[in-house]
């Protein structure tokens, strides 16, 4: 239904009649990544651009959670060059539905001159049978050979919901963890912000206390529901 991650990014933010900001960006993501998780379950071509896209949306939305998080310059830069592509594929489409409302009801000017396509073929005395024969076997020595390249496994990345349902098993075994030691393995930022994000919709809900004792410390994560110890 969509040419690109762009236009349904577009329709979705035009839908909720919003400005093209950082605000709306965070606004939309939640149904941006529902969009992607389909596209993804039917295996959809050219998901990848949609999944790229929602990397920054994802950031764009920790960004507004946490207004105290430190952007690097290139993550800025990143967010910052959406906004624009997104406003300018905006000022396109718009021009675009202009364009094809009047294409082909008013012609201006019609060609004077069209020339006659039929194809005429006369070879000359120089386009002998050996010559002909000996250009198409220089132009198959001289053809590129395809190049095979190693194919690459490409990491699986863990979705919000996977990271909700992870934590609140480990949460019901343990009781009691730290966030360390829940994104332990995931070492790409991604992987980090996402189980940041699983933690704040899980205090969302109530299904979990966090305490953290000073600044940059790890948050410790307990079940906000002890068990009482079982006495036989």
């Amino acid at each position: 239904m969509f040419e690109g991650p762009l236009e349904l990014l577009l329709e979705l933010v035009e839908k909720r009649k919003l400005l093209i900001n950082d605000i709306s960006l965070a606004t939309v993501t939640d149904e941006f990544m529902a969009r992607v998780s389909a596209m993804q379950e039917m295996s959809l071509p050219g998901t990848a651009n949609f999944v790229a896209l929602a990397a920054t949306l994802l950031l764009i939305k920790s960004k507004s959670l946490l207004p105290v998080l430190d952007l690097s310059e290139e993550e800025e830069h990143s967010i910052e060059e959406l906004e624009e592509r997104l406003r300018l594929y905006q000022i396109f489409r718009t021009a675009g539905e202009v364009v094809r409302a009047a294409f082909g009801l008013q012609i201006s000017h019609e060609r004077q001159y069209v020339p006659d396509t039929t194809p005429i073929f006369l070879p000359d005395q120089y386009c002998s049978s050996e010559e002909l024969r000996t250009a198409m076997s220089r132009v198959i020595s001289e053809l590129p050979i395809k190049e095979i390249r190693p194919k690459v496994q490409i990491k699986k990345v863990v979705s919000l919901e996977e990271m909700i349902e992870r934590l609140h098993q480990r949460i019901e075994k343990q009781l009691k963890l730290r966030f360390s030691d829940l994104v332990a393995g995931e070492g790409e930022k991604h992987g980090l912000i996402v189980g940041f994000l699983a933690v704040l919709e899980s205090v969302k809900q109530g299904s979990i206390l966090v305490s953290q004792l000073s600044r940059f410390d790890d948050i410790e994560i307990e079940h906000s529901k002890p068990q009482l110890p079982r006495y036989y």
